[in-house]
Parts: structure tokens; sequence; C-alpha cells
């Protein structure tokens, strides 16, 4: 894909939303996928709901969407935590095409 990929884990549903939105407004980025983590600890996390979403694009873009997504997040319920791979390798790229959302 050469793209860089953007990963950002937040708080619930509405905050992914949100931050998906302030992501692809801030740059030209697509979102890949949503995905969804239950932790054990669930029930000490302010949402028990982790909510990761996939941004592609250019590495300029993908850093100006995760920093839009964070704030956005943050207004909401927050962030547990985010990371950007510039360049993936062939076997990231077919970790990252796992989706636990996918029918």
């Amino acid at each position: 894909m050469n793209q860089a990929v953007g990963l950002i884990e937040v708080f619930g549903l509405v905050a992914g939303f949100v931050a998906a939105d302030a992501a692809c407004k801030a740059g030209n980025v697509t979102i890949q996928s949503f995905d969804k983590n239950k932790p054990l600890n669930a029930d000490k996390l302010p949402v028990p709901l982790l909510v990761c979403l996939k941004i592609r694009g250019g590495i300029d873009d993908v850093k100006a969407a995760l920093e839009a997504a964070e704030i956005a997040a943050n207004n909401l319920t927050g962030v547990y935590s985010k990371h950007m791979i510039a360049r993936p390798t062939e076997e990231t790229e077919k970790m990252l095409g796992l989706n636990c959302l996918k029918g």
C-alpha cells in the first residue's frame, strides 16, 4: 500500500466516530478500518470499550490527522494510545488488514 498508517485507540464508539471525522478533516487521509477491543480490565476504564482507528495517507497528513483525532477524542472520553508507522513492511500490512468487525 506504501502509505503511512496512524493507529489511535480511543474510549468508546462515539469518540471513535468523532476522532475519525476530525482526522479526515485535518489531512488527506482515509479511515482503513475501525476495530474494537474489550480489555480484561474494562471495568476499571472510563469506558469499557476501546476503538482503534487505522488512518492511511502520506506521513504529514497522517501526523496531522492523528493530532486532530487525539484532540477530538480527549474532548470526549479520551485516548488510550496512538502511534504512526511511516512505512509499514509487507508483513505489517498483512496484520493491519485484520479487523474483528468484518462480517
